[in-house]
């Protein structure tokens, strides 16, 4: 079971560490869903040695049958990590402009890759900033990394599995605001509604303030609230699995490793005509 050292470090610490001889591996990941690029906002400053990875280009695939923000191909992460200086079983430390997304979904990434020892720092760039750290423009040319992509290390639901878990076989996560939840608005997707049988956990509600999950015990007791209990199969979504990989590490804090996301989420589902689509808020589970 992973802990909250495992998979979150604030700002002070991560100095700490940056000032010793083996320093964690930098990824700024900054992102914007409706831009600009967070390629911009890492040549304005960024982590002295950070290095600037694309979510939409290098973490995720390209948008299409599997939804907007897909999984990547094996190869194109590989050889993006490498290129950014990951290696082999070394620590690395993702942050993004401060909403824990980008961060997340890259943490959620690397660790579906194959690559255990990442983690997200809490409340991302402006954090740093906030805690009074150095910033940098220079842009490293870091040594090239020897990280190994192996696919499959965390646990992913396409359509049919997220059907089966919302349909009782367990608990399915829409962690979208309740209005796009329950269809009565979509200002990205070109259909409104959620999956039939799928629970409304609000991300908001999972957070102490942007960027900052809640402590494990206030997780648990969200989660629980839903019927999210110990031996409850669980996955989540959202639109395009970004907001949901956010979900699956407040899960992961609460203690569910096992945890699925449903990459394609919203985007992926809403693609077959067939499958249904539910609006409203869904009946209480007794």
């Amino acid at each position: 079971m992973s802990g909250v050292g495992d998979l979150l470090v604030d700002a002070p610490a991560l100095a700490a560490e940056l000032a010793g001889g083996d320093p964690p591996t930098l990824l700024d990941v900054r992102w914007r869903l409706a831009g600009p690029p967070g390629r911009d906002d890492y040549r304005a400053g960024h982590l002295p040695g950070a290095v600037f990875v694309d979510l939409d280009t290098a973490l995720c695939g390209p948008p299409g049958d599997g939804g907007r923000h897909p999984l990547p191909d094996p190869d194109t992460l590989e050889a993006a990590l490498r290129a950014a200086g990951v290696r082999r079983d070394h620590p690395v430390v993702v942050y993004d402009g401060g909403d824990g997304l980008a961060a997340a979904r890259a943490w959620w990434t690397l660790r579906w890759a194959g690559h255990r020892p990442v983690r997200v720092l809490t409340g991302g760039y402006p954090a740093w900033l906030a805690d009074g750290r150095p910033t940098d423009t220079d842009v490293p040319e870091p040594a090239p990394g020897d990280v190994v992509v192996r696919p499959g290390a965390l646990p992913v639901l396409d359509a049919a599995a997220a059907a089966r878990l919302a349909a009782g076989d367990g608990a399915l996560l829409d962690v979208r605001a309740p209005e796009r939840y329950r269809g009565e608005t979509e200002p990205i997707d070109p259909v409104a509604g959620h999956v039939p049988g799928a629970r409304n956990l609000p991300v908001g509600d999972l957070l102490a303030g942007p960027g900052r999950p809640l402590p494990a015990a206030d997780l648990r007791s969200r989660f629980a609230a839903v019927g999210v209990e110990p031996g409850v199969r669980v996955g989540a979504y959202c639109g395009s699995g970004v907001t949901a990989a956010q979900a699956v590490l407040a899960l992961h804090l609460a203690g569910r490793d096992d945890a699925a996301l449903y990459v394609g989420s919203w985007s992926d589902w809403i693609g077959d005509p067939d499958r249904p689509v539910a609006t409203g808020d869904e009946p209480p589970r007794g």
